[in-house]
């Protein structure tokens, strides 16, 4: 064996990074090792998809500490390494070079890969997927001569993409298999509002529209053929159709999981030493109403970070915190408070052609999320609500004349 920490740590995106800050910050007697794929020192992703691609932001300033500071402050930077294989009954990691790398906690954050579209074509030149750093760069370099894109997926990344590229001048279509935008994490609502913000900015928005086959020419992309018979023409070609968990050796090591790796609410696998965080952790708690899930966002993988680090040192656990999330799109700023999934309830606060406004989700009477659209004050007052798990008024909640701080109020005093 060529190496051992007492804290090895797959992955460095923003769970990876939120583990090992947390282990140094608080003074972690033992070795840190962060083992990451990719050439680069820890950094952020969701600029790659907006600020990053107009130039907005350097590469550096995604770093979350320069490479010089995780070393001066303890911890070893593993970089271009692939974990392959895990032997948990040996506490060792082999990577792809066969190196075998020691542990005494080990923390899986190996994130996700962009899922791969199963049409032909996908594999040519202008064929995208914006997951990394160099995923980026290559899609830049491709901005200053292309004048037509074609987005595949009306999620969040695509849609970011989108609108990147009509601020970039370029013709645009985004391509969406399900009847509306965003269809897997919001409501119809703000579904049909991104659809109107984003042909307000030229972007053609097909929804309900299959892809049967990317086109092209002397290997480079030339159009996107849809199930309709159509063929859309593109220079540049974003795909945009989900996240794959990047969980195989844990799980070939036996570590539960369906949908990831399992984890308890200390962020625990099914492995003994062994934990794991981000986008590929499959947790419950009260705010998911107890049903396992992914969820892949900033917030979650940091709240995670932290809770293995606490973990790892011994320390008491908070609740668990309500879960955010936030997407940037032209100058709409959409955040969202709270888990939506399970609920029976849609109210819509304010009325959506102004541009600001909120959309309140239910569940047996009590508020368990809100989406918010460029409205600062129903996003802040939103958390106090949901934990109030108070039961509403539900012409209160559709007046945007009363604050939800209001209505949290109002079942303090009830409860007073």
């Amino acid at each position: 064996m060529s190496q051992h920490h007492d804290v090895l740590i797959v992955g460095a995106g923003q769970a990876g990074a939120q583990v090992a800050g947390e282990l140094l910050d608080a003074g972690f007697p033992g070795t840190v090792g962060i083992v990451g794929a990719e050439d680069v020192p820890p950094y952020e992703r969701p600029p790659l998809s907006k600020g990053y691609l107009l130039g907005e932001a350097s590469a550096e300033s995604l770093l979350f500490r320069p490479a010089d500071r995780w070393a001066a402050e303890g911890a070893e930077l593993l970089l271009g390494t692939e974990v392959v294989a895990v032997d948990p009954s040996e506490h060792v990691v082999t990577t792809a070079g066969g190196e075998r790398l020691g542990y005494g906690h080990l923390v899986w954050a190996a994130g996700g890969r962009a899922r791969a579209l199963p049409v032909p074509g996908a594999d040519l030149t202008g064929v995208h997927y914006v997951r990394t750093l160099d995923d980026a760069d290559r899609l830049k370099a491709q901005l200053a001569t292309a004048r037509r894109a074609v987005v595949i997926g009306g999620g969040f990344i695509g849609l970011e993409a989108a609108a990147v590229f009509a601020k970039a001048g370029l013709q645009v279509t985004v391509v969406e298999a399900m009847d509306r935008l965003l269809g897997r994490v919001t409501s119809p609502a703000v579904s049909a509002f991104f659809a109107q913000v984003h042909r307000e900015h030229d972007v053609d928005v097909l929804v309900g529209h299959g892809v049967v086959e990317i086109t092209g020419g002397e290997g480079a992309v030339r159009g996107v053929a849809l199930s309709d018979g159509r063929e859309i023409p593109a220079d540049i070609v974003v795909v945009g159709v989900g996240l794959v968990p990047n969980v195989e050796p844990i799980v070939r090591a036996g570590a539960a999981g369906a949908n990831g790796v399992d984890v308890d609410e200390s962020g625990r696998t099914t492995l003994t030493d062994v934990f794991a965080a981000g986008d590929c952790a499959n947790f419950a708690n009260t705010h998911t109403r107890h049903a396992r899930m992914r969820l892949e966002s900033v917030q979650n993988a940091v709240e995670q970070g932290r809770v293995v680090a606490r973990t790892i040192l011994g320390v008491a656990q908070p609740a668990p915190a309500v879960p955010w999330f936030w997407s940037n799109q032209y100058d709409i700023k959409f955040k969202t408070m709270g888990i939506l999934t399970g609920h029976d309830t849609t109210i819509v606060r304010g009325d959506p052609s102004s541009g600001r406004f909120s959309v309140v989700y239910l569940l047996d009477g009590a508020v368990i999320a809100v989406d918010t659209l460029n409205n600062i004050r129903d996003y802040a007052q939103a958390k106090a609500l949901i934990l109030s798990q108070a039961p509403v008024d539900p012409a209160a909640v559709a007046d945007p004349a009363v604050q939800l701080k209001d209505l949290a109020a109002r079942r303090t005093a009830d409860v007073a």
